[in-house]
């Protein structure tokens, strides 16, 4: 998986450490966040799509290690330990209750670096399957970035852009199916847009308004193309996010 736009979450109460992985992460691409107890790492989780984390396993105040298993049992969200603890029962048991990689302290951000990516590479395929996924989180392609849980569209510069319901159900009925043709009846199947309308007209005009929402020229669209005779296709690499 590529760095650009993947977004990982560092948990450590250690300032110094946040800030040095923060900043060595930002410089190639990533996206960042950063926490320093527990509730702050389930709220963050809840509210955005995040690709990895990076954590101490001791943190004031905080079990790090039940933090974990919390986590672990929620999701797959993979899971890198950053850790003063350095013992070999204490690598084991890391890698025990579900941690994908383990790196103790002091640390070289540029192989803390190659272990993110190659995590990242093992966990999240970059294949996405039409239909209901209850595990799916967001959907990416280009920096546009589709909470599916959350309904919620950004652009690459991270600003919020509303959607109606209707749009949201078409774009994901894309994201779904990227770069495969797809006809009015499927797109209407996909997206469960229901109109008393002809629903070919239908289909047709909620295009046109999800356009000028992603598209910077709606008149000459790069992602939502049009297939003469045949239907339509997302022009682009969507990545599923679960």
């Amino acid at each position: 998986m590529d760095s650009e736009s993947s977004h990982v979450l560092v948990i450590d109460d250690d300032v110094d450490v946040c800030s040095c992985v923060q900043d060595y992460l930002m410089k190639h691409d990533f996206r960042v966040s950063v926490a320093s107890t527990g509730k702050q790492v389930l709220e963050i989780i809840g509210q955005d799509a995040i690709d990895l984390l990076v954590m101490e396993l001791r943190l004031h105040g905080d079990d790090g290690l039940r933090l974990a298993r919390e986590i672990r049992q929620k999701s797959k969200l993979p899971i890198v330990v950053l850790s003063d603890l350095r013992e070999e029962a204490d690598r084991v048991l890391g890698l025990e209750m579900g941690a994908d990689d383990y790196l103790t302290k002091p640390f070289s951000p540029r192989e803390l670096l190659a272990r993110i990516r190659a995590v990242l590479r093992r966990s999240q395929p970059d294949t996405v399957s039409p239909g209901r996924d209850e595990t799916l989180r967001a959907y990416r392609f280009a920096g546009w970035e589709l909470n599916v849980r959350l309904h919620r569209l950004l652009t690459p510069s991270g600003e919020r852009v509303e959607i109606s319901r209707g749009d949201f159900s078409l774009l994901c009925a894309f994201l779904s199916s990227p770069q495969r043709i797809l006809s009015r009846d499927q797109l209407l199947e996909l997206s469960r847009i229901h109109s008393t309308e002809v629903y070919d007209r239908c289909i047709d005009v909620q295009i046109m308004r999800l356009r000028r929402k992603i598209e910077e020229d709606a008149s000459h669209p790069k992602f939502i193309r049009t297939e003469r005779g045949t239907g339509y296709f997302f022009d682009a690499t969507v990545k599923a996010i679960r």
